[in-house]
C-alpha cells in the first residue's frame, strides 16, 4: 500500500508540474540549433536546451531522400548544449532536424532544421586501400556501412557490461560475451564473419574496461591466424571520443580501420600493429604522451607503431603531439612486400620517427614536419622510402640515412650515428617544401656520393640508378613508386598548402574539428625534445565535458557533473545525499522505480539524462534534473 501511495505522489506530482510548463511555451517557439556542420563522412547538430525538455529524436536525410532517426546512444548531452552525430554518411548535401520528445510524443512543431551540410569522403588514398574494393574495416568505400555489421557503443558506464553474442565454433556455438574485450577475444576464435562497428563515446579510463587482451598495450584485436579478415572499426563520436591510460594492439588482422580518437598516457604505444597485418587503415587520431618513463621513454614509448610483417598500411590525417618516438615502421625479420603509406599527418613537434623505417618500403607525402627537434625521416636496414611534396618547418634534420650523410657528420663521427648504428636505406626525395635552417645531403655522383642523406629525383618517374648505394650495406632503391603494379595512384597537394589543409577549421588532421584538447607549442618548443610541463599538466588535469548519453535503453553514463536538486538533497558525483531524512525510493517521472535504500544516499551510477523524483522516508517529493 505504501508503494501504491508513493507511485500515486509521484505521478500527481509530475502532472502538476510539467503541465503548466508546457502551456507557457510560446506559439510557434523552436528548438535552438547553435551549430551544425558537415565533415568527412559525418554531420552533427548542437542545440541549446529547450524548455523543460530533456529528451529529443534526431533525424538525418540527405538531399532528396527522407528523414532517418538517428540510434539513441549518438545523442548527449554537455550540460549548456546537446549534440548528435550522423555518421556512416556517403558524401553528398544532407539536413538533420531535432525533434523535441515528452512522454514519448514527438513535439514537431517546436523543432529546427539545419541549413544543409556538405559532407565530403574520407581520403582512402595509400597502400591499406589498394586494389580492395570491398573497402577496409566496417565501412564500405562510400561511406556507408557494411550490409549485416554490428554496431556497439562502448563507454565508460558500459565498457565492462556490454553484451554481445558471437558465433565462437564451427558448429554454430554462440558465446553471450559481457564487457568490450571478451567481445573482441571471441572473435579471435574465427567463427563469426560479422563485420563489427566499436563506436566510442567519451572518456574511456583503463580501470573502466572489463580485462585487457595484451598487458603490454591494452585493447587487443586479434585474428586467428595471420591476415585473418576481420573488418572491423574502431571509431569516435564526435569530437571528444579519448582512450586513457591504454592503446590498442592489432594483430593477426586484415582490413581494420580505427579513426576519430584520441590516447593519452598509454602503456606503451598508443596503437601498435604487431604481427602478420595487412590492409590496416589509421586515420585522424591524437596521440598524446604516453605513461612518462626513464631516458627516451620520458614522453612514453611509441605513438604508432608498425611492425613484425605488417603490410599494405595507411596512416594519415593523424596529429602527433610533442610525442617522443611517433611511428616505428619494421623491425628486422620482415619477409614483404611490406608497403606503407604516411600522408596528411600533422608532427606537431614531435622528437623522431616520422617514420624510422627498417626493411620496408614506404610512400610519404603531404606530411606537416612542424618544429620536429631531433629528426624527420629516417631509413635503415635496406628500407626505400619516396618522400614527396611534404612541408619540413624548422625540422635540422628532415631525412637521415643510418651510418652516412648527416647522421655522422658526412663521416666525421664514423662510429656515432644519430638513431641507429644499423645498415642503411635510400630516401628519394622531390618537391618538398623547407622553411628554417637545416642539414641535408642529396647525392651527387661526384661530391657526394657516399656521405649522402637523400636522392634528389627531377620528377616523380624519376628511377633512382642501381649505382646510389647505402654506405653501410651496399642497399639500393627498390623503385617501387615507379610500378604502378604496385603503387597507388595519389592526388597531392602542393607542399606550400600542407599547413593550411592540416590546420583547417574544421576539417584537417586529428580528431573532428582537432577534437577537444587545444594546445599551441611555441618557437622555443622547436629545438626542445624536453617534456613539455604545460602539456603535461593539461594531459593531467582533462576532464571530460561529457555529461550524459541520451540512451533510451537506460544504459547512458552516469549525470556526474550537472545534477540539480531542490531544497534539502545534494549530489556528490556518485549519490544523491539527503542529510535530513533517508532516502527510500527513486522515480522516474512516469513512475518507474529506478531503486530504494535505507541509508541516507542513494547511488545514480548509470543515471541517463532526464527527470526525476526522489521519495524520502516522510513522505515528502525531491524534484531532480539530470543533464
Amino acid at each position: 500500500m505504501k508503494n501504491l501511495i508513493l507511485r500515486t505522489l509521484c505521478v500527481a506530482f509530475c502532472l502538476s508540474f510539467f503541465m503548466p510548463a508546457r502551456a507557457l511555451m510560446s506559439v510557434g517557439s523552436s528548438v535552438n540549433i547553435s551549430k551544425a556542420e558537415g565533415e568527412r563522412e559525418c554531420a552533427f547538430v548542437e542545440w541549446a536546451p529547450f524548455s523543460t525538455y530533456t529528451d529529443y529524436n534526431v533525424y538525418v536525410k540527405k538531399e532528396g531522400g527522407s528523414y532517418v532517426v538517428l540510434d539513441r546512444q549518438l545523442l548527449r548531452s554537455y550540460g549548456s548544449y546537446y549534440r548528435a552525430d550522423a555518421l556512416g554518411l556517403s558524401a553528398g548535401n544532407y539536413y538533420m532536424k531535432v525533434v523535441p520528445v515528452a512522454d514519448d510524443v514527438e513535439f514537431d512543431n517546436e523543432s529546427a532544421e539545419t541549413d544543409v551540410l556538405t559532407v565530403l569522403s574520407h581520403d582512402r588514398s595509400g597502400f591499406a586501400h589498394f586494389g580492395r574494393q570491398e573497402g577496409v574495416g566496417a565501412y564500405n568505400n562510400d561511406g556507408t556501412l557494411k550490409q549485416g555489421v554490428k554496431v556497439l557503443y562502448v563507454h565508460a558506464g558500459n565498457a565492462k557490461t556490454i553484451t554481445s553474442d558471437v558465433v565462437t565454433s564451427n558448429k554454430g556455438a554462440i558465446t553471450h560475451c559481457t564487457g568490450i574485450q571478451h567481445i573482441l577475444s571471441a572473435y579471435e576464435k574465427g567463427q563469426d564473419n560479422t563485420p563489427l562497428c566499436i563506436r566510442i563515446i567519451g572518456t574511456i579510463e583503463a580501470n573502466q574496461v572489463d580485462s585487457f587482451g595484451s598487458k603490454a598495450e591494452g585493447l587487443q584485436v586479434k585474428g586467428r591466424k595471420a591476415d585473418t579478415e576481420l573488418n572491423f572499426t574502431i571509431e569516435g563520436v564526435g569530437n571528444d571520443a579519448l582512450l586513457r591510460g591504454f592503446g590498442i594492439l592489432v594483430r593477426n588482422a586484415k582490413s581494420v580501420e580505427l579513426r576519430n580518437f584520441a590516447v593519452m598516457t598509454a602503456m606503451d604505444d598508443c596503437i601498435s600493429l604487431d604481427t602478420d597485418n595487412s590492409n590496416i587503415w589509421i586515420h585522424n587520431i591524437d596521440g598524446f604522451y604516453g605513461q612518462q618513463g626513464g631516458g627516451d621513454h620520458a614522453k612514453g614509448d611509441g605513438t604508432i607503431d608498425v611492425k613484425s610483417d605488417s603490410k599494405y598500411v595507411t596512416i594519415s590525417y593523424c596529429h602527433f603531439f610533442d610525442t617522443g618516438k611517433s611511428s616505428m615502421c619494421g623491425m628486422k625479420g620482415e619477409s614483404g612486400p611490406n608497403y606503407i603509406t604516411y600522408h596528411h599527418n600533422w608532427f606537431d613537434h614531435s622528437d623522431s620517427r616520422h617514420p624510422r623505417i627498417r626493411t620496408m618500403s614506404v610512400h610519404i607525402y603531404n606530411n606537416y614536419f612542424d618544429g620536429n627537434a631531433k629528426y624527420c625521416v629516417g631509413v635503415t636496414s635496406g628500407s626505400s622510402a619516396f618522400v614527396e611534396n611534404n612541408y619540413f618547418r624548422n625540422c635540422p634534420k628532415p631525412m637521415l640515412i643510418s651510418m652516412q650523410g648527416t647522421d655522422t657528420k658526412n663521416g666525421t663521427a664514423e662510429n656515432d650515428g644519430t638513431f641507429s648504428k644499423e645498415e642503411g636505406g635510400i630516401i628519394k626525395a622531390y618537391n618538398n617544401y623547407f622553411v628554417g635552417s637545416k642539414t641535408l645531403v642529396y647525392y651527387n655522383e661526384t661530391s657526394a656520393s657516399e656521405h649522402f642523406d637523400a636522392y634528389l629525383a627531377s620528377s616523380r618517374e624519376e628511377v633512382v640508378p642501381p649505382t646510389v648505394t647505402t654506405k653501410l650495406g651496399g642497399h639500393g632503391y627498390d623503385n617501387f613508386d615507379t610500378d604502378a603494379a604496385l603503387m597507388p595512384v595519389v592526388a597531392l597537394d602542393e607542399p606550400a598548402d600542407v599547413p593550411t589543409i592540416l590546420k583547417g577549421d574544421y576539417i584537417g588532421a586529428g580528431r573532428m574539428q582537432h577534437g577537444d584538447v587545444a594546445f599551441d607549442f611555441t618557437s622555443a618548443d622547436d629545438s626542445s625534445s624536453d617534456l613539455n610541463s604545460a602539456l603535461v599538466s593539461l594531459i593531467a588535469s582533462y576532464s571530460p565535458s561529457l555529461v550524459s548519453i541520451l540512451d533510451e535503453n537506460g544504459t547512458g553514463l552516469s549525470a556526474l557533473d550537472d545534477i540539480r536538486t531542490d531544497n534539502d538533497l545534494s549530489f556528490d558525483g556518485v549519490n544523491i545525499l539527503n542529510p535530513l531524512g533517508q532516502v527510500v525510493r527513486l522515480y522516474t517521472t512516469t513512475g518507474a522505480c529506478l531503486g530504494s535504500t535505507s541509508e541516507e544516499s542513494i547511488s545514480i551510477d548509470y543515471l541517463p539524462a532526464g527527470n526525476y523524483l526522489a521519495a524520502t522516508a516522510n513522505g515528502t517529493l525531491r524534484f531532480i534534473v539530470a543533464r
